[in-house]
């Protein structure tokens, strides 16, 4: 499970790159905490932040069972589909939130391979056929 740990443990770096954003953003758009609003910078952020937190609630445990049940080492794919993905969706938002299509595209495409990888993995396992 090394590979599935390294994968998740870079997405977690990544996460905590992306909430220093947020506290980078609020802290020069004066925006006191609790408010999440009050700068279009400042929001994006926050949204890149939240949207990548969502993902990860899928991300995270899958990849670890998808490892267990299919593969340590092809849970690279989707893992490194996914860095990719939260980080093109992170710079297209900041930039212009309706250019994000594309990283979240490859985000969903990592989950939903990484989900259904599990699915049969486990499906298998159970029917004795691995």
């Amino acid at each position: 499970m090394e590979f599935a740990t390294l994968i998740v443990m870079l997405a977690l770096l990544q996460y905590t790159i992306l909430t220093a954003m947020v506290g980078a953003q609020r802290g020069k758009h004066h925006i006191k905490a609790p408010a999440v609003s009050g700068n279009e910078a400042f929001e994006r952020a926050f949204r890149i932040q939240q949207n990548t937190l969502e993902n990860l609630i899928v991300f995270i445990p899958c990849c670890f069972t998808f490892a267990l049940f299919v593969s340590d080492l092809y849970v690279l794919i989707p893992g490194v589909t996914f860095l990719l993905g939260r980080g093109m969706y992170a710079r297209s938002y900041a930039r212009d939130p309706g250019d994000r299509g594309p990283g979240f595209a490859l985000t969903i495409l990592a989950n939903i391979a990484l989900v259904l990888g599990t699915l049969i993995g486990v499906t298998l396992s159970l029917l004795g056929l691995v």
